[in-house]
């Protein structure tokens, strides 16, 4: 039976615990995540084993400040139990599991928080998800930046599903000279191509099957992206407009570092829906080249050489 990883809910504690590690030089990996463990999670945290033989550390902590007042803070999952059993399945170390007193000291509110030194994304964080939530990568960067100081690990592993998150936080530790590695793993999913997420628990039977249409736009569009950057973005918006249960926030393809779309060579679609009450977000890597369609059977469909240029569509 694998043995159990520590508990820690205090800096101290968290401290004391990698202090050894510290003294020999072992590198830490660390994986941050809110809790609420699913296979996607254990993914990232097999990836930090493989990263080290010293310490693999993950934190579970439901950050208040990358909540807007009207999001869903109170109704986000807490399974400490279950994710205690999680990280034990896959051999982490320490369990990092802060009150929002230790991480805010004096307590959290919106307003508090910003008389005190928090970290400014940049004009990254005002697009895709950021204009759907403004402030969002402010919280996110700030608690990512206050557990790197704690854990201070070598090697932080974080999943692609939550790509533009994963796109500032190595833009963060670039531009703030933190020294450490940052590990982007592949999103893990379901054998019907839905992301693994912690909130499809939200999703009702049929929701779920509405859902899988993101998952579907993005192998459409990777499968067109041979044509163009138009060709793909006609693919995907034929499958999410066929979908009625599904109410679109955007659709876009970029760059890998989320600036504008090569005409060839690597990029990136990214989607983000809500479905009933649940917001979901997904994305895919793709090369794009411009490949002229032979006319007859699997030419592109109709309509997708005059398809809209813009890099992003959002619904109205």
């Amino acid at each position: 039976m694998t043995a159990a990883p520590v508990l820690a809910s205090t800096r101290e504690e968290l401290a004391g615990l990698l202090a050894a590690a510290r003294r020999s030089g072992d590198a830490v990996a660390f994986v941050p995540t809110m809790g609420a463990l699913h296979e996607g999670h254990a993914s990232l945290m097999r990836v930090a084993r493989q990263a080290t033989d010293g310490p693999v550390v993950v934190s579970i902590f439901v950050n208040p400040m990358q909540f807007a007042p009207t999001e869903d803070l109170d109704r986000y999952p807490r399974t400490l139990d279950a994710d205690l059993e999680v990280c034990a399945a896959e051999g982490v170390d320490v369990v990092f599991a802060p009150s929002v007193e230790e991480m805010y000291p004096g307590g959290f509110s919106h307003d508090s928080v910003r008389d005190g030194v928090t970290v400014a994304p940049g004009a990254l964080a005002t697009i895709l998800d950021g204009a759907s939530r403004p402030g969002h990568f402010d919280g996110v960067l700030t608690v990512v930046a206050k557990l790197f100081g704690l854990v201070r690990p070598d090697v932080a592993v974080f999943g692609q599903k939550d790509y533009q998150q994963l796109v500032l936080v190595r833009r963060m530790v670039r531009d703030l000279c933190l020294g450490i590695e940052v590990v982007g793993a592949e999103t893990v999913r379901e054998p019907d191509g839905l992301a693994l997420s912690s909130r499809n628990r939200y999703l009702d039977a049929h929701e779920r099957q509405v859902a899988t249409a993101l998952g579907r736009a993005l192998r459409a569009a990777r499968e067109r992206a041979r044509y163009g950057v138009p060709a793909a973005r006609w693919a995907a918006m034929s499958v999410l407009k066929s979908e009625p249960g599904l109410e679109l926030d955007y659709l876009a393809l970029t760059s890998p570092d989320l600036g504008e779309p090569p005409e060839t060579g690597e990029g990136r679609i990214l989607v983000a829906a809500r479905v009933g009450t649940t917001r979901l977000i997904d994305n895919v890597p793709v090369v794009f080249d411009r490949i002229t369609p032979q006319a007859g059977p699997g030419a592109t469909p109709a309509g997708t050489a005059h398809a809209a240029s813009t890099t992003s569509e959002r619904s109205s």
